[in-house]
């Protein structure tokens, strides 16, 4: 027995008995993988020849790292369907180049149709923003819902109700997220290149499993204000 079992020992901690549940749930995992595989191919006996042989999803999906909403199980989408980023409270900023390499592989070599930031009501990263709480390193990730907040105070101030205001941040962190995506070169160079690109933002609730549509989409790069809008590379060349 070694010197951290004898100290739990002492302490009264059983374990074997957290050794016994670790291994139940990580195995647990494999054997639902397993099953999954048998599923699948008794549903199609090709389903996995297919997919291994390339992916051509329409949407980018930027969601936030919460294991409640994943993409998959609230569009009802296959595998190979949707391409995912996800962090914590959906934040897309332009010196994040983890986000920054998805969107670009995903609008400039799968030519995706459609990115969607999506965000869930009650969402913990959006609430702990709200508080002067400290919580460690995720504190400036949480800097830039801060920065939302900052942006919208005059509304959510007058907001009484500590849930319905979490829920209207989550709502405007979205809407600004969007307008970010669209600020960055990628978006707009593929805007002037193609006409088949859109940009949406989301709210999932999670106490029905529905989403919310918030009106945000945007398909060119008119609305974000004269020091945003790129002018065509092309065109800056030539001068």
């Amino acid at each position: 027995m070694n010197n951290t079992e004898n100290k739990n020992e002492k302490n009264g901690i059983d374990t074997k008995s957290i050794t016994l549940a670790q291994s139940a749930s990580y195995n647990k995992l494999k054997k639902n993988n397993s099953e999954w595989v048998a599923k699948r191919v008794k549903e199609d006996p090709e389903f996995f020849t297919k997919l291994a042989q390339g992916q051509s999803p329409e949407v980018l999906w930027i969601g936030c790292s919460d294991s409640r909403v994943p993409a998959n199980e609230v569009t009802g989408t296959q595998p190979g369907e949707v391409f995912v980023h996800r962090n914590i409270a959906n934040v897309c900023v332009h010196s994040d180049m983890n986000m920054l390499s998805v969107l670009d592989y995903a609008v400039n070599v799968l030519k995706v149709k459609h990115v969607i930031v999506a965000g869930h009501y009650g969402c913990g990263g959006v609430a702990a923003a709200l508080s002067n709480k400290q919580f460690g390193i995720i504190d400036n990730w949480l800097r830039h819902i801060k920065d939302v907040y900052r942006l919208h105070a005059n509304e959510l101030d007058r907001i009484t109700d500590d849930k319905a205001k979490v829920n209207r941040l989550v709502e405007l962190n979205v809407t600004e997220q969007v307008y970010n995506l669209c600020k960055t070169s990628i978006i707009q160079n593929a805007w002037m290149n193609r006409t088949d690109l859109e940009v949406h933002g989301w709210v999932i609730d999670i106490s029905s499993g529905l989403i919310k549509d918030l009106g945000v989409s945007s398909s060119n790069s008119h609305n974000l204000g004269y020091v945003y809008e790129f002018d065509n590379v092309e065109a800056t060349a030539a001068h």
